[in-house]
């Protein structure tokens, strides 16, 4: 059908514009965090990274507990209203939104004050630092009403403008921090996270939409149209909270058995796996969730959209893993050290199940756009103990080389969990192309691995630059669609 394949096209460039942007932004984002730990090591030393450490933790920690998921959840009611064109409802929502998020984030600075003297007593063991929690509540304040806007922004598919807000933010809170650090030393760890906070909140509000104007929404309407968001957003924190909870049990395992080295090159090699290769994710899931959530109820439509989106994440990232893999050696070297080579087999094994972790990031994406919030509980708990059990088990059978093999286990395990809610629960299907790019991406990556554990670094080389070309081509091929 002509008019299905030029909505594809059309569909296609939408997605490789939005993965442009954001994976730009997230490079931005990662060179910034690059740029400010450098100057606190060269001029607070050990003792400000540390404490930079300690307080976002906490900050981290208490904005998810008391955001409840509003920043993901309500993204999926604001993009259903504007699937219904219904600009009265927009309004309503946005209006809601907003001030769901100004009550979560006064609730959440209060609740920082009232613990500070817990935090300050549990993370340095003396109630010193409880005025320092104390100020960190503005933090949790700013964060709160930020989030409100980017959810707005991205329900309402205004991605030029999220992306200025966060380049904006980030940028003016770099460059406020540094003075901060070269006079204040020290003491500047905790300005300078507040005034990061702030000025993304001052950059939001700058760039807020203003399409659609406040509604008049009284105080039990705003309960009552928030509920919707505020029960799928609380399954969504739980889950959060479990894989959370599953990580620190294992890092305390590792920790207790193997040493605080040993943490040290499994934290590096997930952070190489999970974050930087998980740029493309974070980049493409800011347009596809929304997207995803206005036809959620089309099951026609979730297909297709399901379908084309796997084939794109494939395309973008089959060259960035190769590339991952054959530069793995120098990645490790300029982010930390040769000390840490011992994660080579560990990174090159894990990064073949991010080709999985992109299959079941566009299938789990289903659950969330049609509001199951108990499946996708069910889901991330079996995920997150299935993932604790291989670490533990490929740990002790293996040392670091089995962290690699448990990453690929895991998810190659949840693929298959997420898949059965997919097919079965939902009764979805895919296109017989997305598991042909499924398979071909897996064996390129396999074969690459082993061709670099055999120090055959040219035949990686070939086949970077044979398996880039045709990805290259064809991302132009599909452009011009």
């Amino acid at each position: 059908m002509p008019g299905t394949t030029a909505h594809k096209g059309g569909m296609s460039r939408v997605i490789l514009k939005a993965m442009g942007i954001f994976g730009g932004v997230q490079v931005l984002n990662i060179l910034c965090s690059l740029i400010r730990n450098k100057l606190v090591a060269l001029w607070i030393g050990p003792a400000g990274v540390g404490l930079f450490a300690l307080f976002n933790q906490a900050l981290e920690m208490i904005n998810t507990a008391t955001n409840l998921g509003v920043r993901n959840s309500s993204v999926r009611d604001i993009s259903q209203a504007v699937e219904k064109r219904d600009t009265t409802l927009i309004s309503r929502i946005v209006t809601v939104v907003r001030r769901w998020s100004l009550w979560l984030g006064l609730g959440g600075a209060l609740l920082t004050m009232a613990i500070a003297p817990l935090l300050s007593r549990y993370t340095f063991g003396d109630f010193n630092h409880i005025w320092h929690y104390v100020a960190l509540s503005a933090a949790v304040l700013f964060m709160a009403l930020t989030n409100g806007e980017y959810a707005v922004l991205q329900g309402l598919s205004k991605l030029k403008k999220l992306a200025r807000v966060t380049v904006s933010g980030t940028i003016g809170g770099l460059l406020i921090s540094i003075p901060m650090f070269y006079i204040w030393r020290e003491d500047s760890v905790l300005p300078s996270i507040i005034a990061y906070a702030m000025c993304l909140m001052v950059a939001a509000f700058i760039n807020k939409d203003k399409e659609y104007p406040k509604a008049q929404v009284n105080p039990r309407e705003t309960v009552a149209m928030g509920t919707s968001f505020i029960k799928l957003g609380v399954f969504m924190t739980l889950g959060s909270f479990v894989a959370m909870l599953a990580s620190y049990i294992f890092v305390s395992w590792l920790n207790i058995t193997s040493g605080e080295n040993t943490v040290g090159y499994y934290q590096a090699g997930y952070t190489l796996i999970d974050k930087y290769a998980g740029l493309v994710f974070t980049a493409l899931g800011y347009e596809f969730y929304p997207r995803l959530s206005r036809v959620a109820n089309s099951s026609q439509r979730l297909r297709v959209f399901v379908s084309n989106q796997i084939n794109i994440s494939f395309m973008v990232l089959t060259p960035c893993l190769l590339a991952f893999i054959l530069l793995r050696s120098q990645l490790v070297w300029l982010l930390y050290s040769k000390e840490f080579y011992v994660i080579m087999t560990y990174i090159s094994w894990g990064v073949i199940g991010t080709v999985l972790r992109a299959m079941s990031w566009c299938l789990s994406f289903v659950m969330l756009a049609k509001g199951d919030g108990k499946i996708f509980l069910i889901t991330e708990s079996l995920d997150a103990g299935i993932g604790l059990a291989l670490n533990v088990v490929c740990y002790s059978l293996w040392g670091i080389d089995g962290l690699g093999y448990a990453y690929l286990a895991w998810y190659a395990i949840y693929t298959v969990i997420v898949s059965v809610v997919y097919f079965r629960v939902y009764h979805l299907t895919l296109s017989i192309k997305c598991l042909r790019n499924l398979l071909a991406t897996l064996i390129v990556c396999i074969v690459a691995v082993i061709t670099m554990q055999h120090g055959a670094w040219i035949t990686t080389t070939i086949i970077f630059i044979l398996a880039s070309t045709l990805c290259i081509h064809l991302a132009i091929k599909t452009w011009k669609r």
